[in-house]
Protein backbone atom coordinates (compact mmCIF):
# COMPACT_ATOMS: atom_id res chain seq x y z
CA UNK A 1 0.00 0.00 0.00
CA UNK A 2 1.18 3.51 -0.72
CA UNK A 3 2.99 4.93 2.33
CA UNK A 4 1.15 8.23 2.04
CA UNK A 5 -1.79 6.43 3.61
CA UNK A 6 0.09 5.08 6.63
CA UNK A 7 0.06 6.68 10.06
CA UNK A 8 1.17 5.25 13.38
CA UNK A 9 1.51 1.82 11.84
CA UNK A 10 -2.09 1.74 10.61
CA UNK A 11 -2.80 1.18 6.94
CA UNK A 12 -5.59 3.32 5.57
CA UNK A 13 -7.44 2.50 2.37
CA UNK A 14 -7.73 5.35 -0.11
CA UNK A 15 -11.51 5.41 0.20
CA UNK A 16 -11.21 5.95 3.96
CA UNK A 17 -9.73 9.42 3.42
CA UNK A 18 -11.25 12.54 1.95
CA UNK A 19 -9.12 15.69 1.79
CA UNK A 20 -9.80 19.22 0.65
CA UNK A 21 -12.60 21.46 1.92
CA UNK A 22 -14.99 21.10 -1.03
CA UNK A 23 -14.50 17.33 -1.25
CA UNK A 24 -15.26 16.93 2.46
CA UNK A 25 -18.37 19.12 2.20
CA UNK A 26 -19.65 17.00 -0.69
CA UNK A 27 -18.85 13.76 1.17
CA UNK A 28 -20.87 14.89 4.20
CA UNK A 29 -23.79 16.04 2.07
CA UNK A 30 -23.83 12.74 0.20
CA UNK A 31 -24.43 10.90 3.48
CA UNK A 32 -20.92 9.67 4.25
CA UNK A 33 -20.32 8.97 7.94
CA UNK A 34 -17.29 10.94 9.15
CA UNK A 35 -15.36 9.36 12.01
CA UNK A 36 -13.07 12.31 12.53
CA UNK A 37 -12.15 15.56 10.83
CA UNK A 38 -8.69 17.09 11.14
CA UNK A 39 -8.32 20.81 10.42
CA UNK A 40 -5.12 22.82 10.26
CA UNK A 41 -4.83 25.26 13.16
CA UNK A 42 -5.72 28.79 12.15
CA UNK A 43 -7.14 27.60 8.85
CA UNK A 44 -9.46 29.93 6.94
CA UNK A 45 -10.71 29.94 3.34
CA UNK A 46 -13.97 30.90 1.57
CA UNK A 47 -15.50 27.47 2.22
CA UNK A 48 -14.49 27.32 5.90
CA UNK A 49 -17.75 28.79 7.22
CA UNK A 50 -19.80 26.35 5.15
CA UNK A 51 -17.77 23.39 6.42
CA UNK A 52 -18.04 24.52 10.05
CA UNK A 53 -21.82 24.81 9.72
CA UNK A 54 -22.00 21.22 8.49
CA UNK A 55 -19.76 20.07 11.34
CA UNK A 56 -22.14 21.68 13.82
CA UNK A 57 -25.28 20.28 12.17
CA UNK A 58 -23.95 16.71 11.92
CA UNK A 59 -22.02 16.67 15.24
CA UNK A 60 -18.84 15.62 13.47
CA UNK A 61 -15.84 15.17 15.79
CA UNK A 62 -13.17 17.70 14.80
CA UNK A 63 -9.60 18.34 15.90
CA UNK A 64 -7.42 21.36 15.14
CA UNK A 65 -3.91 20.10 14.49
CA UNK A 66 -0.56 21.40 13.19
CA UNK A 67 -0.13 21.18 9.43
CA UNK A 68 2.76 18.75 10.00
CA UNK A 69 0.33 16.12 11.23
CA UNK A 70 -1.78 16.47 8.10
CA UNK A 71 1.31 16.22 5.91
CA UNK A 72 2.22 12.91 7.57
CA UNK A 73 -1.15 11.45 6.59
CA UNK A 74 -1.05 12.44 2.92
CA UNK A 75 1.34 14.28 0.61
CA UNK A 76 -1.61 15.36 -1.54
CA UNK A 77 -2.94 18.93 -1.51
CA UNK A 78 -5.22 18.55 1.52
CA UNK A 79 -5.89 22.32 1.85
CA UNK A 80 -5.67 21.97 5.62
CA UNK A 81 -8.55 19.51 5.97
CA UNK A 82 -8.62 15.70 6.11
CA UNK A 83 -11.68 13.58 6.95
CA UNK A 84 -11.69 9.92 7.96
CA UNK A 85 -14.68 8.09 6.51
CA UNK A 86 -16.33 5.58 8.83
CA UNK A 87 -16.24 1.92 7.88
CA UNK A 88 -19.76 1.42 9.28
CA UNK A 89 -23.08 3.24 9.40
CA UNK A 90 -23.92 4.36 12.93
CA UNK A 91 -27.38 3.70 14.33
CA UNK A 92 -29.67 5.83 16.52
CA UNK A 93 -30.11 4.37 20.01
CA UNK A 94 -33.38 6.28 20.39
CA UNK A 95 -34.79 4.19 17.55
CA UNK A 96 -33.17 0.92 18.62
CA UNK A 97 -34.64 0.74 22.15
CA UNK A 98 -38.34 1.17 21.20
CA UNK A 99 -37.88 -1.36 18.41
CA UNK A 100 -36.44 -3.93 20.85
CA UNK A 101 -39.42 -3.51 23.18
CA UNK A 102 -41.83 -3.82 20.25
CA UNK A 103 -40.15 -7.10 19.33
CA UNK A 104 -40.66 -8.38 22.88
CA UNK A 105 -36.94 -8.41 23.67
CA UNK A 106 -35.23 -7.58 26.95
CA UNK A 107 -32.66 -5.00 25.84
CA UNK A 108 -28.97 -5.58 26.51
CA UNK A 109 -26.80 -2.59 25.63
CA UNK A 110 -23.03 -2.30 25.99
CA UNK A 111 -21.53 1.14 26.67
CA UNK A 112 -17.79 1.55 26.10
CA UNK A 113 -16.15 4.48 27.86
CA UNK A 114 -12.78 5.53 26.40
CA UNK A 115 -11.77 2.23 24.82
CA UNK A 116 -8.99 3.54 22.60
CA UNK A 117 -7.33 0.35 21.36
CA UNK A 118 -8.88 -0.79 18.07
CA UNK A 119 -8.09 -4.45 18.74
CA UNK A 120 -9.76 -4.35 22.13
CA UNK A 121 -12.77 -2.69 20.51
CA UNK A 122 -12.89 -5.36 17.83
CA UNK A 123 -12.56 -8.20 20.32
CA UNK A 124 -15.30 -6.71 22.50
CA UNK A 125 -17.63 -6.35 19.50
CA UNK A 126 -17.05 -9.99 18.56
CA UNK A 127 -17.99 -11.16 22.06
CA UNK A 128 -20.94 -8.76 22.15
CA UNK A 129 -22.37 -10.15 18.94
CA UNK A 130 -21.85 -13.75 20.09
CA UNK A 131 -23.52 -13.10 23.45
CA UNK A 132 -26.60 -11.36 22.06
CA UNK A 133 -25.89 -7.70 22.81
CA UNK A 134 -28.46 -5.57 21.01
CA UNK A 135 -26.26 -2.50 20.46
CA UNK A 136 -22.92 -0.98 21.38
CA UNK A 137 -22.64 2.67 22.44
CA UNK A 138 -19.37 4.56 22.04
CA UNK A 139 -18.58 8.24 22.64
CA UNK A 140 -17.82 10.42 19.62
CA UNK A 141 -14.60 11.57 21.28
CA UNK A 142 -11.94 9.56 23.09
CA UNK A 143 -12.81 6.24 21.50
CA UNK A 144 -10.99 3.97 19.07
CA UNK A 145 -11.81 4.57 15.43
CA UNK A 146 -13.94 1.84 13.89
CA UNK A 147 -11.74 1.08 10.93
CA UNK A 148 -10.74 -1.95 8.87
CA UNK A 149 -8.45 -3.17 11.65
CA UNK A 150 -11.25 -3.06 14.24
CA UNK A 151 -13.67 -4.79 11.88
CA UNK A 152 -11.13 -7.52 11.11
CA UNK A 153 -10.46 -8.12 14.81
CA UNK A 154 -14.22 -8.32 15.39
CA UNK A 155 -14.47 -11.05 12.72
CA UNK A 156 -17.04 -8.87 11.00
CA UNK A 157 -19.21 -8.38 14.10
CA UNK A 158 -19.00 -4.60 13.69
CA UNK A 159 -20.82 -5.01 10.39
CA UNK A 160 -23.62 -6.89 12.17
CA UNK A 161 -24.22 -5.40 15.60
CA UNK A 162 -25.69 -1.86 15.70
CA UNK A 163 -23.25 0.79 16.95
CA UNK A 164 -24.44 4.14 18.27
CA UNK A 165 -21.94 7.01 18.38
CA UNK A 166 -22.99 9.26 21.24
CA UNK A 167 -22.16 12.94 21.16
CA UNK A 168 -23.18 13.26 24.82
CA UNK A 169 -22.77 10.02 26.74
CA UNK A 170 -24.41 11.43 29.87
CA UNK A 171 -27.58 12.18 27.92
CA UNK A 172 -27.48 8.74 26.29
CA UNK A 173 -27.22 7.05 29.70
CA UNK A 174 -30.11 9.16 30.97
CA UNK A 175 -32.17 8.16 27.92
CA UNK A 176 -31.49 4.47 28.59
CA UNK A 177 -32.48 4.88 32.26
CA UNK A 178 -35.67 6.69 31.30
CA UNK A 179 -36.39 3.85 28.86
CA UNK A 180 -36.44 1.33 31.69
CA UNK A 181 -32.89 -0.02 31.53
CA UNK A 182 -30.80 -0.50 34.64
CA UNK A 183 -27.26 0.87 34.29
CA UNK A 184 -24.55 -1.45 35.61
CA UNK A 185 -20.93 -0.33 35.85
CA UNK A 186 -18.11 -2.86 36.02
CA UNK A 187 -15.04 -1.83 38.03
CA UNK A 188 -12.48 -3.56 40.24
CA UNK A 189 -13.19 -0.89 42.88
CA UNK A 190 -16.77 -2.07 43.53
CA UNK A 191 -17.70 -4.17 46.54
CA UNK A 192 -20.54 -6.13 44.96
CA UNK A 193 -19.76 -9.31 43.03
CA UNK A 194 -20.91 -9.19 39.41
CA UNK A 195 -22.91 -12.41 39.80
CA UNK A 196 -25.13 -10.69 42.38
CA UNK A 197 -26.60 -8.32 39.81
CA UNK A 198 -29.93 -9.25 38.20
CA UNK A 199 -29.20 -9.27 34.48
CA UNK A 200 -32.62 -10.64 33.56
CA UNK A 201 -33.88 -7.04 33.58
CA UNK A 202 -33.37 -4.62 30.67
CA UNK A 203 -29.73 -3.69 31.13
CA UNK A 204 -26.96 -1.43 29.93
CA UNK A 205 -23.44 -2.38 31.01
CA UNK A 206 -20.68 0.24 31.11
CA UNK A 207 -17.10 -0.88 30.62
CA UNK A 208 -14.21 1.56 31.04
CA UNK A 209 -10.65 1.65 29.79
CA UNK A 210 -7.93 -0.22 31.68
CA UNK A 211 -5.99 3.00 32.27
CA UNK A 212 -8.77 5.35 33.42
CA UNK A 213 -11.69 3.11 34.29
CA UNK A 214 -15.19 4.55 34.02
CA UNK A 215 -15.49 8.32 34.22
CA UNK A 216 -16.95 9.57 37.54
CA UNK A 217 -19.68 11.50 35.71
CA UNK A 218 -20.99 8.22 34.30
CA UNK A 219 -20.53 6.28 37.52
CA UNK A 220 -22.87 8.75 39.22
CA UNK A 221 -25.60 7.67 36.82
CA UNK A 222 -25.26 3.94 37.44
CA UNK A 223 -27.79 1.89 39.40
CA UNK A 224 -25.38 -0.91 40.35
CA UNK A 225 -21.59 -0.99 40.62
CA UNK A 226 -20.06 -4.47 40.40
CA UNK A 227 -16.64 -6.10 40.30
CA UNK A 228 -15.14 -9.26 38.86
CA UNK A 229 -13.07 -10.98 41.59
CA UNK A 230 -9.30 -10.78 41.07
CA UNK A 231 -7.48 -13.54 42.96
CA UNK A 232 -3.97 -13.01 41.60
CA UNK A 233 -1.50 -10.17 42.02
CA UNK A 234 -2.32 -8.32 38.78
CA UNK A 235 -4.93 -5.66 39.56
CA UNK A 236 -7.26 -6.00 36.59
CA UNK A 237 -8.26 -8.02 33.54
CA UNK A 238 -7.87 -6.89 29.97
CA UNK A 239 -11.04 -4.94 29.17
CA UNK A 240 -12.08 -7.30 26.37
CA UNK A 241 -11.77 -10.27 28.72
CA UNK A 242 -13.65 -8.47 31.51
CA UNK A 243 -16.41 -7.60 29.06
CA UNK A 244 -16.69 -11.25 28.02
CA UNK A 245 -17.03 -12.32 31.67
CA UNK A 246 -19.81 -9.77 32.24
CA UNK A 247 -21.72 -10.59 29.07
CA UNK A 248 -21.66 -14.32 29.61
CA UNK A 249 -23.02 -13.85 33.12
CA UNK A 250 -25.96 -12.19 31.36
CA UNK A 251 -26.23 -15.21 29.06
CA UNK A 252 -26.08 -17.60 32.03
CA UNK A 253 -28.81 -15.80 33.94
CA UNK A 254 -31.12 -15.23 30.98
CA UNK A 255 -30.80 -18.82 29.75
CA UNK A 256 -32.38 -19.96 33.00
CA UNK A 257 -35.58 -18.00 32.40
Amino acid sequence: MNNEYQIKGLDLKKDQLVYGTRAIIEAVRSGKEIDKLLLKKGRQNPLYKELMQLIKERNIPVQNVPVEKLNKITVKNHQGAIAFISSIIYQDIEQIIPMLYEEGKTPLILILDSITDVRNLGAIARTAECSGVDAIVIPSRGSAQINADAIKTSSGALNIIPVHRSHNLKETIDFLKNSGLQIIAASEKANKDYTQADFKMPTAIIMGSEERGISPEYLKRTDIHVAIPILGTIESLNVSVATAVMLYEVVRQRSRE
